[in-house]
């Protein structure tokens, strides 16, 4: 553990935990005093690969010796390979290469806004959901359904119409009332809200919809996607194709990247001068993505998330049903929420310290819900040491309650 008394000049915006880690292996870490920790959580959806995959090392090794940024004011051509394999996956045309999942976001917004005025709509509106999390600059953070985060940012952006997931009467009425809307913005599952995945019956309803209407639909896959549950892409199990795609997190096993697919009416509507980024698509965020998904199939890492995940789930609703305070489990592939009847925020930190052995790394969302998200490197022994240790940790919490 840390010395939590230390000073340190780093502004305060996480309340973070009391460990410092060093390095790691796969889905295992270990911290500044040798003590060991199981991965539950990969670095919120980033680290697909685990930690320390020597592929990925020996590619990052040799690229660090040849290039790491040049700027967009000249081609790089592993953007180029990239937005080849990301489009052939997601069945897309374009891509636009950036930094982050926020800054993704961000730029599907700035889509939706000019695809609305070049349609002659002055004040184009976005539906978005109860719930969902897309970053926090201030317009996704207006996008954002989270009041606690949104507060004392005020005055908000305007142009957003906000209903609750699943509820097809509510879409339509939305959409009826607020003839300015031009696209629609949806997680396929929401992470930070909790783990709630729209319904794949749903997610059909609203391609439909959208092609109707002339919206567009923008799918945020931000969190939930590059392999996490099983697909390329989260809403892949609905076999619909979006407008829209942000993708980020997951996308180059930790080195930082984010990017936007679009395709059809979406993928001319930002020319030159009208978005940017200095960072973005550059050659070493590029070759780590594109490692990255060489790596999961090579590997067959997305049946293995299918597979691990169902594991996990089926052993943690064994080990916790019956236990007064245990909710569910619920999601798909490797990500996963555990949710309880009250408030469980302690227990990440009570998880660093759980086992005499090792400790476990996991978090908490929406206050009761267990979030789950490991490297799609897990194997099938590991997943059962994380179940051992999971339902001991919240069956000694529910006994105390």
């Amino acid at each position: 553990m840390t010395d939590s008394n230390s000073v340190s000049h780093v502004m305060p915006t996480y309340n973070k935990l009391p460990v410092c880690l060093t390095h790691g292996e796969g889905v295992w870490l270990w911290d500044e005093n040798g003590r060991k920790y199981l991965d539950g959580l990969s670095g919120i959806a980033v680290n697909t690969l685990g930690h320390g995959h020597p592929r990925l090392v020996a590619a990052l090794r040799e690229q660090l010796g040849l290039l790491v940024h040049t700027s967009n004011l000249y081609h790089v051509r592993y953007q180029e390979i990239l937005a080849d394999k990301l489009t052939s996956l997601a069945s897309m045309e374009r891509v636009f290469f950036c930094n982050s999942g926020l800054e993704a976001n961000e730029a599907a917004i700035k889509i939706a806004r000019k695809y609305g005025h070049q349609r002659g709509i002055s004040h184009p509106g976005i539906l978005v959901y109860d719930h969902a999390f897309h970053g926090r600059s201030l317009a996704t953070l207006s996008a954002t359904g989270n009041p606690k985060v949104q507060k004392g940012f005020e005055p908000l952006v305007e142009g957003f119409v906000r209903i609750a997931l699943n509820d097809l009467p509510a879409l339509n009425a939305a959409l009826d009332g607020n003839p300015n809307i031009v696209a629609i913005f949806i997680e396929a599952i929401q992470g930070e809200g909790g783990i709630n995945a729209a319904h794949l019956d749903y997610l059909v309803a609203l391609r439909r919809v959208c092609d109707e209407r002339g919206l567009l639909l923008m799918v945020d896959e931000v969190q939930c996607g590059t392999g996490r549950t099983g697909k390329w892409f989260a809403h892949q199990w609905a076999g619909i194709v979006p407008d829209v795609m942000p993708l980020a997190k997951g996308l180059a096993s930790g080195v930082p990247v984010g990017a936007v697919l679009v395709r059809g009416a979406a993928s001319d509507v930002l020319g030159p001068g009208e978005h940017g980024s200095t960072f973005g698509g550059n050659p070493l965020a590029m070759r780590a993505a594109i490692e990255t998904i060489a790596i999961v199939e090579d590997e067959g890492l997305l049946d293995n998330a299918t597979r691990v995940g169902e594991q996990l789930m089926q052993g943690l609703r064994s080990g916790l049903s019956g236990h007064s305070g245990f909710v569910e489990v619920r999601g798909r592939g490797l990500m996963i929420g555990l949710e309880l009847a009250m408030p469980c925020g302690t227990l990440p930190r009570e998880a660093l310290e759980y086992g005499a052995q090792y400790g476990m790394l996991i978090n908490v969302t929406q206050e009761r819900v267990l979030r789950l998200l490991p490297s799609l490197v897990m194997s099938s022994g590991e997943a059962e040491l994380l179940i051992s240790g999971l339902t001991g940790l919240v069956s000694e919490f529910l006994a105390k309650q």
